[in-house]
C-alpha cells in the first residue's frame, strides 16, 4: 500500500516507470524533434525563435503564438465593390474636369486669379489671357493650386484614403510595400512628365536669386538638384507611410521580436541573470544552438525556476542542478523528454494545443475571424463536452491533440492525464505513456484497481456503485453504495483487503456459506460493529428495491474468463490506482475491450470517471493540473458524476467527454451536463434535437436587422407615367421603391437547424469558458486547418 499499487504491474517491462522518490539516471539526450511523418504538421521553428516569438494576451481560446489582433473595423463598413466603384467614378470625373480645364473648355477659370493680380498683367476682357511673363508664371502656379484642389475634392468624394488603406495598407508585407512602390512610381512619372503640375510651380515660387546661385553655376546646379530631391521626397513620403517601408526595413535589420511573456530575449534566460545565476543562464543558453534542448526542456526548467523563486534557499540548488545536468535537469520520472511522435501543433510555453481556425463567417465575431483556436488547461479546467456523429473527427481533431498536448505538459512536470479509449484507438503509441492498462489483454503490463487505491470502504463503495449501476434509472446509486459498503467493509475488516470479483459476486448474490464464513471471521476478530453492518445487509436481501441483484449482474460482466487474472487484490499483479495522480505528473492510457465486451467497457469507463471526480476533488496538493479524456463517454455520465464534474473547476482538474449524441446520456441529465461543463463543441452532423440543447445552453443575443419592403410607385405626371410604362415594358417589373426598417431583435446565437444543416464537414461550433469566468461566444471553427501554426 506504500506505492498505492501504482507501480506494481503484471510481468516485467523493459522500461518501467521509476519511482519518483529516486532520481532517474541521466538518459541519453534525444534529438530536438523526432523524424516527421507524412501526416505530421510542418517542422517546428528553431528553438530560439520559438522562445523569442511574441505571445500576446488575447480572448479565451485564441492561439497566442505570434498572434496579431485584427484591425478594428468601422460598423458601417462600405462593401468592397461599392467602394471601388465610387473611387473609379470619382477618378474618371476628376480626370474629365482636369482635361476640360487644361484645354480651356471651362470659361472664366482665371477670374479668381485676376482679382488678386495687377490688371496690367492681362489683356482686356473677362476671357483675356496673360499679357506679361509674370502673368504666365502666375497661371502655372494657379493651375497647380487647382490641381491640388481637384485631387482633394474628388479624393474625398471617392474615399480614396479608405481604398488605399483597405486594399494596400491592410495587406501583409511584402505585398503592401510593393503595391505602394508601384503607386509611387506612377505618381513620379506623372509629375516629372508634366501631367501633374508639380515641378514648374515649385521652381516658379523659389526666388530666382537662389536658382542663379549668385552667378556660380555649380551652386545653381546644387540648388536645382536639391529642389528635385525635395519634390521627389515629398511625393514619396505618403506612399512610404502607406507601404510601411520604414517598419519593413527595421524588421529586416532587427532580430525577431521578444516574447512578451518572458521579457526581452527569452532565449538568453534573462530572468536567471537578473537573479545572479549567470552560470546557469550561460549553460542553458549554450544548449540551445546545439540541439540538446527542446521545447519540453525549456518549459520544464522554467517551471522549476518558478518553484525555486518561492524559496530563496533553493536558488543555490537550482543553479547547481542546471550546471550539472543542463537541459536534462528535473527530467520526468520516466526519463523521457519528448514524445516519440507529434501529430498536432503545440506551444508549450503558453500551454496550448491548436485545434483549428475560426472561419470568416457572419456568425463569428469580426475580431475572431481567421484567428487560430487553441485549448489549454485554463479552458479544460472547466471541462469540455464534444458531440458529433461517428466520422465527424472527434478523436482525430480533438481527443488525440488534447491527450498529446497534456502528455507534453506532463513531461514538463505541469499536469497529469488519463486517456480512456477503445482498444485500437489511435491516441499515440504505448511508448508515449507511462502506464498503459489493457483489461482483457494478457500482454498488459498494468492492471486496474477497481477500488481506486483507497482503504475507506465507504469511498470505495460509492465509486464502485457509480461504475456498476450508476446508469440504471431503476436503481438508486446511494442505496447501492450503502449495500456495497455493508459487504466490502466487513470483508476488509476480516481479511485486510477488499474482496476480489468472485468473492464480491458471491457476497452480492447472498450465498449463505460465504456470508456465514465472513460472519465467523468477524466474530473471531472481534469486529462487532462490522458484524452489525453485515447483519443489516442480510436482513435487507430479497426485499423490494434491493440493489444487490443488479450489482451482482454487473459484477458478473467483469468476472469473465477474458478478464481472468485482472482486477486482482491479492498482490499477484501491479494494479494502477488513480490516487497516484495526486502528486506525480503521469501519462496514462486505458484501452477498453469495446469490441467483445461492450457492457464491461461501459462499467469500467463509469468506474474510472467516478474515481477521477472523487480523487481530483479531494486531493490536497492541487498544483498539478489533472485531466481525464474520455474518447467515448456513452452511458458513463451519471447524476453523481455530473455533481463531481462541477467540483473539478475549483480543484485544478477537468474532463473531456466525447459523445456521438446527447441521447447517449440519460434524458434528465442533458441540461445538468451542459450546465456543468464550461466548454462545448458541436461537430458537423449533429441532430436537430442535439442542436436545440446546444442552442438553449448558448443563449441569445441582440442583433440589428434590416427589413426591406418594396412599394409600387404611382406617378401623377403624364411624362413620368410614360417613362414608368416603358420601363415596365422593357424589364417586365413595375417601378418600386424600397422602405427599409432597422430594428434590434433577440435571436439565438446558433439556431438548432443551422447547427444540424449548415456546419460544413470538418468543422465544429465551439463555445469556451475559462476557469476565471471569461467567455468566448460560439465560434465556427475549421478543424482541418489546425496544423497551420503561423496563421492567426
Amino acid at each position: 500500500m506504500d506505492t498505492e499499487g501504482t507501480y506494481d504491474a503484471r510481468g516485467i517491462r523493459a522500461n518501467p516507470v521509476p519511482r519518483p522518490a529516486a532520481p532517474p539516471p541521466m538518459p541519453p539526450v534525444p534529438p530536438m524533434a523526432p523524424p516527421r511523418p507524412a501526416h505530421a504538421p510542418a517542422a517546428r521553428p528553431a528553438l530560439a525563435d520559438w522562445l523569442d516569438a511574441p505571445r500576446r494576451p488575447a480572448a479565451p481560446g485564441v492561439w497566442s503564438f505570434r498572434h496579431v489582433p485584427r484591425p478594428r473595423r468601422e460598423p458601417d463598413r462600405v462593401p468592397d465593390r461599392a467602394l471601388l466603384s465610387g473611387a473609379l467614378i470619382s477618378l474618371l470625373s476628376g480626370v474629365l474636369a482636369w482635361t476640360l480645364l487644361w484645354n480651356g473648355y471651362i470659361p472664366y477659370w482665371r477670374v479668381p486669379m485676376k482679382l488678386v493680380t495687377p490688371t496690367e498683367w492681362w489683356y482686356a476682357g473677362a476671357l483675356g489671357g496673360p499679357a506679361t511673363p509674370s502673368a504666365i508664371e502666375a497661371t502655372v502656379v494657379y493651375r497647380g493650386v487647382l490641381a491640388v484642389l481637384l485631387v482633394y475634392v474628388f479624393g474625398r468624394l471617392g474615399n480614396w484614403p479608405e481604398v488605399l488603406e483597405r486594399f494596400v495598407g491592410s495587406r501583409e508585407q511584402p505585398f503592401r510595400a510593393v503595391a505602394a512602390a508601384l503607386l509611387a512610381a506612377l505618381t513620379q512619372l506623372l509629375a516629372w512628365n508634366g501631367t501633374l503640375p508639380v515641378v514648374d510651380p515649385v521652381f516658379i515660387l523659389v526666388p530666382s536669386s537662389w536658382l542663379q546661385g549668385g552667378g556660380d553655376h555649380y551652386l545653381a546646379a546644387l540648388v536645382a538638384y536639391l529642389l528635385y530631391a525635395l519634390i521627389a521626397a515629398a511625393l514619396l513620403w505618403p506612399f512610404a507611410r502607406l507601404g510601411g517601408w520604414a517598419a519593413l526595413a527595421r524588421r529586416r535589420r532587427a532580430p525577431a521580436p521578444a516574447d512578451v511573456t518572458a521579457g526581452p530575449a527569452p532565449a538568453t534566460w534573462p530572468e536567471l541573470r537578473a537573479a545572479g545565476l549567470a552560470r546557469a543562464a550561460d549553460r542553458l543558453a549554450a544548449e540551445l544552438p546545439t540541439g540538446r534542448m527542446n521545447d519540453v526542456d525549456c518549459v520544464r526548467i522554467r517551471h522549476a525556476w518558478a518553484c525555486a523563486q518561492h524559496d530563496r534557499t533553493r536558488l543555490a540548488a537550482f543553479e547547481e542542478t542546471v550546471e550539472r545536468e543542463g537541459a536534462a535537469a528535473w527530467a520526468h520520472p520516466s526519463g523521457e523528454r519528448d514524445l516519440p511522435l507529434r501529430t498536432a501543433t503545440h506551444d508549450l510555453l503558453a500551454g496550448q494545443v491548436r485545434i483549428g481556425t475560426c472561419v470568416d463567417h457572419p456568425r463569428n465575431p469580426y475580431a475572431r475571424r481567421e484567428t487560430g483556436l487553441a485549448l489549454e488547461p485554463a479552458l479544460l479546467g472547466t471541462s469540455l463536452l464534444a458531440v458529433g456523429p461517428p466520422g465527424s473527427g472527434k478523436t482525430r481533431s480533438l481527443v488525440r491533440p488534447v491527450a498529446e498536448g497534456l502528455s507534453l505538459q506532463a513531461l514538463a512536470g505541469q499536469c497529469s492525464v488519463i486517456a480512456v479509449c477503445a482498444a485500437g484507438t489511435p491516441l499515440g503509441p504505448d511508448e508515449a505513456y507511462d502506464v498503459v492498462v489493457k483489461p482483457g489483454d494478457p500482454a498488459s503490463d498494468h492492471d486496474l484497481d477497481l477500488y481506486g487505491g483507497t482503504t475507506d470502504p465507504d469511498e470505495a463503495a460509492a465509486c464502485l456503485a457509480e461504475g456498476l449501476v450508476g446508469d440504471l434509472e431503476t436503481v438508486d446509486s446511494r442505496r447501492a453504495a450503502t449495500a456495497l459498503a455493508q459487504l466490502i467493509g466487513p470483508y476488509h475488516a476480516a481479511h485486510g483487503r477488499f474482496p476480489a470479483l468472485p468473492d464480491l459476486f458471491e457476497l452480492l448474490h447472498g450465498t449463505p456459506a460465504v456470508l456465514t464464513a465472513l460472519d465467523e471471521a468477524l466474530e473471531a476478530g472481534g469486529h462487532h460493529a462490522m458484524r452489525r453492518e453485515l447483519a443489516a445487509r442480510v436482513r435487507q436481501m430479497g426485499s423490494a428495491g434491493d440493489p444487490c441483484p443488479a450489482l451482482a449482474d454487473r459484477v458478473a460482466l467483469l468476472d469473465r474468463p477474458a478478464f481472468a487474472g485482472f482486477f486482482d487484490v491479492g498482490g499477484a499483479t501491479r494494479p494502477f490506482s488513480l490516487r497516484s495522480l495526486r502528486h506525480h505528473p503521469m501519462r496514462v492510457r486505458i484501452d477498453l475491450p469495446e469490441r467483445g465486451h461492450r457492457e464491461a467497457s461501459r462499467v469500467l469507463a463509469r468506474l474510472v470517471l467516478a474515481q477521477f471526480t472523487t480523487v481530483a476533488a479531494t486531493r490536497t496538493d492541487r498544483s498539478l493540473f489533472t485531466c481525464l479524456v474520455l474518447d467515448d463517454a456513452t452511458a458513463t455520465v451519471t447524476t453523481e458524476t455530473v455533481r463531481g464534474i462541477r467540483r473539478l473547476r475549483s480543484a485544478n482538474a477537468g474532463v473531456v467527454l466525447g459523445l456521438r449524441t446527447l441521447d447517449d446520456v440519460a434524458g434528465p441529465l442533458h441540461i445538468p451536463l451542459l450546465g456543468a461543463v464550461g466548454c462545448h463543441m458541436a461537430f458537423s452532423g449533429v441532430t436537430t434535437w442535439d442542436g436545440k440543447r446546444f442552442a438553449e445552453a448558448w443563449g441569445t443575443e441582440w442583433v440589428e436587422t434590416r427589413d426591406v419592403a418594396q412599394h409600387t410607385v404611382f406617378a401623377n405626371q403624364p411624362l413620368t407615367r410614360a417613362v414608368h410604362a416603358l420601363r415596365k415594358l422593357v424589364t417586365g417589373k413595375a417601378v418600386t421603391t424600397d422602405a427599409v426598417t432597422v430594428r434590434k431583435v433577440e435571436r439565438e446565437r446558433w439556431p438548432a437547424s443551422e447547427l444540424a444543416r449548415q456546419v460544413p464537414a470538418g468543422h465544429a461550433v465551439v463555445a469556451l469558458t475559462t476557469v476565471g469566468g471569461e467567455h468566448a461566444p460560439p465560434l465556427l471553427v475549421d478543424l482541418r486547418s489546425r496544423d497551420n501554426a503561423e496563421k492567426g
